[in-house]
């Protein structure tokens, strides 16, 4: 499916709705299914030892995933997360940021089904996988 929006009317969007994301997030690419994001990784998602924190990693696959979901059905504030399902399969690199490249599996009139790949910035195999699914309201 055609995206509906591009990377500057994402990032409008979520500056305009979502101001407590701040400069946490960073739409890097937009794909015919997905999108790529990176967490600015700060001191404020890291867990003790310095690797980034599972709650952080949780808000990347979420972001994400709504960011791709958004791209494609328009502007809809309303679009929320019914389930989430993440498995965090090695560390992350000490204080690097965190890269998530989602992928929309079915886009239906009511929900919306995705996966995530979370990768920890310099490392090759990802650090976690996310399976999410979105509610998507009525028109």
């Amino acid at each position: 499916m055609e995206p509906k929006m591009d990377i500057p009317a994402l990032q409008a969007f979520v500056a305009r709705e979502f101001p407590q994301l701040g400069d946490d997030f960073t739409i890097e690419a937009l794909t015919e299914d997905g999108v790529t994001v990176r967490l600015n990784v700060a001191e404020r998602h890291l867990r003790p030892g310095g690797t980034v924190s599972g709650p952080s990693m949780f808000a990347l696959a979420d972001v994400g995933m709504y960011l791709a979901i958004l791209a494609r059905l328009g502007p809809v504030a309303l679009a929320v997360t019914t389930n989430c399902a993440i498995d965090f399969m090695r560390k992350p690199a000490a204080g690097t940021d965190m890269i998530c490249k989602t992928r929309v599996l079915k886009l239906g009139r009511v929900l919306a089904v995705g996966d995530a790949m979370l990768y920890s910035e310099g490392l090759a195999e990802p650090v976690a996988r996310a399976s999410l699914t979105y509610s998507i309201p009525p028109n």
